[in-house]
């Protein structure tokens, strides 16, 4: 998933053009991801967003599941990441495992896929790679997604409210009173499809939010109000305890 200070828990654009690549995916609301671990860095930063990623590394499948603070992976240089990181809630329709079972985690994909079936799209993801480029093996890896997001039906509509009404700051109270349900059912619902509770999902979102305007140049105490936080101390507090750094720190 998010990587370097990543605004988004995604992966950060490198100042060498070349390390680092994305575009929306063809799978609904997914985004495809790819890296190559560079010189100037000896680890990676990988903020919480709410999201699942299934990520190829240098032949290995595994699945980064949501995090609930930021996750610091040391790779050698050179390590080749290609990755498709699911919108929240979206990731474990295409996965087929609840989303708080793999929360902090990073798990082998033959840890709830088959291995038998893991090891043929192994295989034949090195065949596309052999034979194409890095950008050949996640459209491969598209079509694999992509089927399986078929196959699971029509989205949750009550996912994309969720995500909406706690973006806009409502409480578990006020996105249970606007969903219909109880706040222990959605509490419940957001474990599934998110990995944690409503209130959770919403200081990670918040925090992303803050990052990316922080990162516009946005002075932080205008950040602090935009974003809405109490004022700017409760933001640093907030981007530090999700990040374990700094709000300078990060967006340099």
């Amino acid at each position: 998933m998010p990587v370097t200070d990543a605004p988004d828990g995604g992966v950060v654009m490198d100042p060498d053009p070349g390390a680092y690549r994305e575009r929306a995916s063809r799978v609904p609301g997914a985004v495809l991801w790819r890296r190559v671990m560079p010189a100037s860095e000896s680890a990676q930063r990988v903020l919480p967003d709410g999201c699942m990623d299934l990520i190829w590394t240098d032949g290995e499948l595994m699945v980064a599941g949501p995090d609930t603070e930021a996750h610091l992976a040391a790779d050698p240089v050179g390590t080749r990441y290609v990755g498709l990181r699911f919108a929240p809630g979206t990731g474990p329709a295409v996965l087929g495992v609840p989303a708080h079972e793999l929360r902090d985690r990073r798990v082998p994909l033959d840890d709830l896929w088959p291995a038998v079936r893991v090891r043929r799209l192994a295989d034949h993801l090195h065949a596309v790679l052999e034979s194409g480029t890095m950008t050949d093996l996640g459209a491969a890896m598209e079509q694999v997604a992509g089927g399986r997001y078929r196959q699971a039906g029509p989205p949750d509509p009550a996912v994309a409210e969720v995500v909406a009404l706690v973006r806009a700051g409502l409480p578990a109270a006020g996105v249970a009173d606007a969903t219909g349900i109880s706040e222990r059912q959605l509490h419940r619902r957001c474990l599934a499809v998110f990995g944690y509770g409503p209130k959770t999902l919403g200081r990670i979102l918040r925090m992303n939010r803050a990052v990316d305007l922080a990162r516009t140049g946005t002075s932080f105490a205008t950040v602090a109000a935009v974003a809405g936080y109490a004022d700017q101390a409760h933001l640093a507090r907030e981007v530090r305890a999700l990040t374990g750094v700094t709000l300078g720190t990060l967006i340099r």
